[in-house]
This record gives C-alpha cells, structure tokens and sequence, in this order.
C-alpha cells in the first residue's frame, strides 16, 4: 500500500513539473486560454527599461559668481580691561570714584590708609636734609684743609643713603594710592571704607571700551587668505537689528592643534559704548573677490559611506523613439555652499542636469526617469553668503554708525 502511494507522489510531481515547463517553453499563441506568462521569465526581462518611468525633479548646473564668505563665532573683549588690585595691606580710607563711572588715567581711585608710611617719609626727609647739610659743611672744611678727604667721602655716602631711604618712603606712600592704569570706565568695586585690605585683594575692574576686540576662529584652511586690514561684519544677540564694522589686527602664528583651527583678532570702534565685554558674536568676512563657480541644488547631492554624489540624466530614445532621460549616479567633489546652493569642484560639467528630487525611487544606473517639474535657472548676481530669507544675516544688516574722528583701533592703546 505504501508503495503504491509513493508511485502516485512521484508520478504527479513529474505531471507539474512538465506541465510548469511546457508552459514556459511554449509560445504564447499555443497556450490554453486564461494561463498566465510566468513572472520573472527571461522575455520580460529582457525588455531594459521597459517598466513605468520614475518620475523626478531636476536641475542644471550652473555657473555663478561666488565669494568665499565665511562665518564663525567669536567673543567680544575690551582692547584694554584689568581688575585693580591692592598692591600692599592697608585699611580703605577714601574711595574716589563711583561704579560704571569714567576715569582716565592716573586718576585717584581708592586712597588706602597712610599715616604710618607719611610718617617714614618725613623721617626719611629730615635725615635727608641733615646728611645734605653736613656733606656741604665737610666739603667747605676740606676746602680750608681742617679735614681729610676721608671725610667728605663719608658724608658723601650718607647723602645718598639718605635719598634712597626717602625715595623708599616715597614709594611706600605712592603704592597706598590706587591709581587707574589707563582710560577706561570702572566696574561694580567690591570694597568699602573701612576694609581691611590684604595685598592683592580686587578693588575693582576697569575696561577700556572706546575700542573693542572680537576674537574668533576660522579652519585652518583660510589661513593664507585671512590679512590684516580685512573687513569684518559682526552681530550680537543683544543687538540684531545692526551690524558692526570690525577691521582684523591680527592673525595668530600659532595654529591651534585641538581643533585645527585659526585665532583671529578684529577690532571694533565702540566710542558709542553700544557693545560690552564678554558678548557672544557672529562674524561673517570676505575673502577675496568674487570668483566664477558651478553651484546645483544642496538637495541634488547624496551623501553616503563617505562618498558624495548626484544622479546625472544621460539623454537617450524611449519607446518609439521619443527622446528621454536614464539614470547615472556620479561621484562629485563639493566646496563652497551658498544659500541653498552648493559648488561642484569635480565630477559634473556645465549644463548638465541632476535630479534634485526623488532619487529614493531610482533603483539604479538606467533607470528611465520622467522629469516633472524642471527647475528654472537661477538669476544672474553674486551668490552671496547668506540666504535672502535671513533678514538677521550681518550682511542684510544697516551698518551701526560710529562717531567722527580718529578711529581707536587706528591708535596705539594709550597706557
């Protein structure tokens, strides 16, 4: 019995197995009616391209005038800004100035208490006066040969023993007088009449503001760009309906190895005191002038394992021999990126389209594709660094005025 069944399985997997290939090898005019063609069978295969088109949105490359505008992020510091300190121990007998108030230089600022070291001086003064009257009374006795020139030397010696002891005293007193180093206005002091004050112990800061220092970092890449005298734009959060004209002083020597990156100092003339130490910048300069640059779409370029690259439409003939686009991925080599807009360096030439839309449903090179909606060519002008949707950019910005005259950061800082 069981024999005979497994004849029967056997017989039947042979009866499907060589109807499945009749059905396959015969044509399609012989096959009985309402049997489908097999999916996947070499005739339907061999039709390249012969599915629906993948519809896509594309974009021309293009030529345009660029400048190289960077940005960065940087801080606001006063070209000149100390904390005065207590140079000796002392009680505060007087303080002269009041808190956000203007000083200039040499201005007494806190009197420290100097009964003691007055007293010393006058002492050194009087011992002084002495050793000078002697010195002149042995220098008339030698004269007349009453003394020896012994003497005169000895006398001669306690004269400046004398002036050294009262230029000490002198100095002494000077250093009980606290004095502003340079112009600049004070801060909130942290001492009152009466405090004892150990040597060292912080009185006050004061900062010159009249010219202000923005510190940022640019790549190290830029830095046979970036000279002295360039222009700067800088916005603060605390201002963003202007700008700032800054102007670079300096470029540090030094590449910082952490983050590979450039220190730049630019100056700001801030004799309007509208910005203060210790704000948050954005910094936005040009290096060099406006350069011609093949720009797409930032949308058209797929970023993946490392590698960039576009989908590129190769013209070719459709079905009856209606023109239409296929599919190619190519490698690209990206720099600059501008409002939208990113610069092809390698990898494309001018007038060539890429897709900028739908390239998820492109399963690979060939692909015959259907250009919906073509994107129009960009106009014509500078491809600025800042998008024209970003009215808070620096460079959409008015300029905030400065006041007439000799700009500071022109001027050595005067201390």
């Amino acid at each position: 019995m069981k024999t005979a069944t497994s004849v029967i399985a056997v017989v039947a997997l042979a009866g499907a197995v060589g109807a499945a290939w009749w059905l396959q090898r015969a044509p399609v005019g012989t096959r009985a009616p309402g049997t489908a063609e097999v999916k996947g069978a070499p005739a339907a295969a061999s039709a390249r391209g012969a599915g629906p088109a993948v519809a896509v949105e594309a974009a021309a490359a293009r030529r345009q005038a660029v400048a190289d505008d960077v940005e960065a992020v940087g801080s606001l510091r006063s070209r000149q800004g100390t904390m005065v300190r207590a140079e000796v121990s002392a009680r505060v007998l007087h303080i002269a100035f009041r808190d956000g108030q203007k000083v200039a230089k040499g201005q007494l600022l806190v009197q420290l208490d100097d009964r003691l070291q007055q007293a010393q001086l006058q002492q050194a003064l009087a011992e002084l006066s002495i050793a000078e009257a002697n010195h002149k009374r042995n220098s008339e006795l030698v004269a007349q040969g009453f003394i020896s020139q012994r003497g005169l030397d000895e006398s001669a010696a306690a004269v400046k023993v004398a002036q050294a002891k009262a230029e000490l005293a002198r100095a002494t007193v000077a250093r009980l007088r606290v004095l502003a180093p340079f112009d600049g206005v004070t801060g909130l002091r942290n001492i009152s009449v009466g405090d004892y004050l150990k040597d060292g112990a912080d009185i006050v800061n004061l900062e010159d503001m009249n010219a202000m220092y923005v510190d940022f970092r640019l790549p190290e890449r830029w830095q046979a760009r970036v000279r002295p005298g360039q222009g700067v734009r800088v916005q603060v959060e605390a201002l963003p309906d202007r700008a700032f004209a800054a102007v670079v002083q300096a470029v540090d020597p030094l590449i910082d190895a952490n983050g590979r990156s450039l220190n730049v100092r630019g100056c700001i003339d801030n004799r309007r005191l509208d910005l203060r130490p210790g704000m948050f910048a954005r910094v936005a300069t040009r290096l060099g002038e406006d350069r011609q640059a093949l720009m797409i779409p930032e949308q058209a370029v797929v970023s993946q394992g490392g590698r960039q690259s576009v989908i590129r439409l190769i013209k070719t003939e459709g079905p009856e021999g209606a023109p239409a686009w296929r599919s190619e991925r190519v490698d690209v080599q990206t720099g600059t990126r501008r409002g939208g807009q990113v610069e092809v360096v390698r990898g494309l030439a001018e007038g060539e389209r890429v897709v900028t839309a739908g390239q998820q449903r492109i399963q690979g090179d060939g692909a015959l594709l259907r250009v919906s909606e073509p994107v129009a060519a960009p106009a014509d002008g500078p491809a600025s660094g800042a998008s024209a949707a970003r009215p808070a950019d620096a460079a959409a910005l008015p300029m905030a005025p400065v006041l007439p005259g000799q700009n500071p950061c022109d001027l050595p800082a005067r201390s």
